[in-house]
């Protein structure tokens, strides 16, 4: 055997692994994919308000997380009067999977089961790192629209809750995963904003926000992590941000990697299409960081070299997303910003 065919008979077994993985994503299509991208969305759903004693369902649709790693969080949501369920991507955490809790199909498959249970409000999502995006065409979104849940998390989870909303018109949460802090202040937060018989208007104020430009603006919540929302764009879950307040947040990125993110949504029209930006508090956003060969902007000057371009009122600094103490921001909820008083107002409630 010559040393050509060798090399192409040792390359088979992995070509024949990679082969076997392009035809399963192939494979995983829904009927929503063929309406690519969508441009309107759906008329809005609420979910129902979760009541004393209904069930927090726990489940990892991204990165692997453990009982023992939210042992905290689930404490914190008994004394709520929740009862806590996990799904099997969080009780049976092994390694096999690297950077998934389990295979695609299972994960979604576990949201699935979740959507569909009568007895179950809320779901919670373990934790962001990476893998959402995997199964966004492996969910049923009729029927995620037709069993409306209360829907949390954020980082990666982003790439979830856009998609579910532009496909179902489901308010969804972008607040905190099972392993996030349950302090005193978000649960207080929590309390008001799904649990409140009669709601009351929100107002998010904090001595971190600064203004970047000043006015005022309203529209439908909508955004998440950078990252995620930029990956989305071009597919058929991407955001839609026409008279929308957008919220951005951020973490562990270089200034010159924010630049490009916020500049490809700006080309991809979402930022000049929105009444007024939020960002959320970005560790290290005055640090200056190394770059080949002419030194780097810090990720504040970044910001406002591109988001003062448009005019549009924009604050920085509410404590949303990579944070301790964070505050949920429903999606596709109506809300206030006043730039000058420092303030985003939840003006509707997002619960029925």
């Amino acid at each position: 055997m010559d040393r050509r065919n060798f090399i192409s008979l040792a390359l088979i077994p992995g070509l024949y692994e990679l082969s076997k993985s392009i035809d399963s994503l192939k494979s995983k299509e829904s009927a929503y994919d063929n309406n690519f991208p969508m441009h309107n969305i759906p008329d809005r759903v609420l979910p129902p308000r979760p009541e004393e004693n209904s069930i927090i369902a726990i489940t990892s649709p991204a990165s692997p997380t453990s009982e023992w790693e939210i042992r905290s969080t689930m404490k914190a949501l008994r004394n709520l009067g929740f009862k806590i369920e996990l799904g099997k991507t969080i009780k049976n955490k092994i390694n096999a999977y690297k950077y998934f809790s389990a295979p695609d199909e299972e994960r979604a498959e576990e949201f699935m089961h979740f959507i569909e249970r009568d007895d179950v409000s809320i779901i919670l999502c373990g934790r962001g790192g990476y893998g959402s995006m995997r199964i966004l065409n492996l969910l049923d979104y009729d029927k995620i629209r037709k069993n409306p849940k209360v829907i949390i998390g954020f980082s990666d989870i982003t790439a979830l809750l856009i998609a579910i909303y532009v496909r179902t018109g489901l308010v969804c949460f972008h607040g905190p995963v099972a392993v996030s802090t349950f302090e005193s202040a978000m649960v207080n937060f929590i309390t008001n904003l799904l649990l409140k018989v009669n709601y009351e208007p929100i107002s998010i104020k904090s001595n971190s926000i600064e203004v970047l430009v000043p006015g005022k603006a309203s529209g439908k919540l909508i955004g998440g992590n950078l990252t995620m929302l930029t990956s989305t764009l071009g597919t058929p879950y991407e955001l839609i941000t026409d008279n929308s307040i957008l919220f951005l947040e951020e973490v562990s990125e270089h200034p010159y990697k924010i630049d490009r993110m916020l500049t490809q949504l700006f080309l991809a029209g979402k930022i000049d299409k929105c009444n007024g930006v939020v960002v959320g508090y970005i560790k290290g956003a005055n640090t200056k960081r190394h770059f080949f060969p002419g030194g780097s902007y810090t990720i504040n000057q970044v910001l406002n070299d591109i988001l003062k371009k448009f005019g549009l009122p924009v604050i920085k600094g509410i404590p949303f997303g990579h944070v301790k103490g964070q505050i949920i921001l429903p999606i596709g909820i109506s809300a206030e910003l006043d730039a000058e008083q420092k303030t985003l107002v939840l003006s509707e409630s997002s619960v029925i």
